[in-house]
């Protein structure tokens, strides 16, 4: 145990696990939990906007504190605040759909501060060598997460109808939330960088030759679909099914193929197969929707499920790692990490931010089943996009070059 505890990396991967198991079980139902009182789109939607906008912001705010003080601070207040937001839904009941709005900006600023902090030291601890293979292993707690999460949850709202299992589950989230804060303090205190640089995302954009242009445009296209499937696939799920039950089903067979898939590409997948591996999973990725235009039932989104797990890890590995590699090219580059991980989160956040304005306006005009399935065509072919920017770039990564952080 002491061992695996002077292990930052492992013990990095143990926090990141507790927090992933805290936010999927009470994560999984809490756009079913505001749904059950009031049947609208467009609120799930807002409510996504209010948490993609307290992202960006704290990303951007929070980069000062983490690059000029204690960053473990900050992933410690994301843990705490997370743990915050669930007392107060406890408290509001079904008085929560009123306070859209502000419970989405405190999720999004604990979403926000924590994976801030997560990714700098994440990045410091990792070298473009053996950052795929960590890569794998975060998406396979992920998936680990996401098999025992769910069922449990799904089975503890079905033991105890109404809000009495909700309250259940969002008590146990946090309970692990509380642990892996106090986990946390065994991560070492990371080195302070210099000053922070407030516009460097922007000036970094306005290099014409900067790589991070394509990369920033990959990301966009990257948030364009995560903005709107992060919430209505289980909300479609559970639509279908009319049972929670059935959605910690969905979750729990997805995330164990998701396992076996990350576990594969964590062992195999290699820096000169990205280029490759992100065209075949951005064309998988679209082509998974298509059951769905024959018909929306729980069959057709198990087969959707089943398939976007199996080559996710196509897309997300290249997607993640070209970009942490980008921070590291050079001296000045990885003294900027701080800087350039908030550029990377902007780009998503946009990108989430267009797909969820493009959601909520279509719905505005038309909330059929079919115009909800046309609009996930169209929004599941942006990975594709994203890899046509990004593609000469992936060519390069394998050759990358990397500066160690100490």
């Amino acid at each position: 145990m002491r061992r695996l505890l002077r292990n930052q990396a492992a013990l990095l991967l143990a926090v990141g696990g507790l927090y992933l198991l805290a936010t999927v079980l009470a994560g999984t139902f809490l756009n079913v939990y505001l749904w059950k009182s009031r049947q609208n789109f467009a609120m799930i939607g807002w409510f996504t906007v209010a948490q993609q906008l307290a992202v960006g912001l704290s990303f951007w705010l929070g980069g000062k504190w983490v690059k000029e003080h204690n960053k473990m601070n900050a992933l410690r207040l994301g843990i705490a605040v997370s743990g915050f937001f669930y007392l107060l839904v406890l408290w509001l009941r079904g008085e929560a759909v009123y306070y859209i709005w502000p419970l989405g900006l405190i999720l999004g600023l604990s979403i926000g501060f924590y994976w801030l902090a997560f990714n700098i030291v994440f990045f410091e601890i990792t070298e473009a060598g053996n950052r795929d293979f960590f890569n794998g292993w975060m998406g396979l707690l992920g998936s680990l997460t996401g098999i025992v999460g769910p069922w449990v949850s799904g089975s503890l709202i079905s033991l105890w109808h109404g809000d009495k299992g909700y309250r259940i589950v969002f008590i146990l989230s946090l309970c692990i939330y509380g642990v892996a804060a106090v986990l946390s303090f065994g991560l070492e205190k990371r080195p302070r960088g210099g000053i922070y640089l407030w516009l460097e995302p922007w000036r970094e954009l306005s290099r014409k030759e900067s790589p991070w242009r394509p990369a920033a445009a990959a990301l966009l296209f990257q948030g364009v679909r995560e903005g709107v499937f992060s919430f209505l696939i289980g909300l479609l799920v559970y639509i279908a099914a009319r049972e929670e039950s059935k959605l910690g089903q969905f979750a729990l067979i997805t995330s164990a193929v998701s396992l076996i898939s990350y576990y594969a590409a964590g062992k195999w997948f290699k820096p000169g197969a990205r280029f490759r591996g992100m065209l075949a999973g951005s064309l998988l990725l679209a082509a998974f929707i298509l059951p769905l235009l024959w018909k929306v039932n729980y069959a057709t989104l198990l087969i959707m499920g089943i398939g976007t797990s199996l080559c996710i890890p196509l897309y997300m590995l290249p997607m993640t790692s070209t970009s942490f590699d980008l921070m590291g090219v050079s001296e000045e580059s990885a003294g900027k990490r701080v800087e350039l991980v908030v550029l990377r989160e902007l780009s998503l956040m946009t990108g989430r931010l267009i797909g969820l304005l493009i959601f909520i306006a279509v719905l505005s005009v038309n909330q059929s089943p079919q115009a909800v399935t046309w609009l996930m065509l169209l929004l599941g072919t942006a990975p594709l996009w994203g890899w046509l920017v990004l593609r000469r770039l992936l060519k390069q990564g394998a050759g990358l070059k990397h500066t160690k952080i100490t």
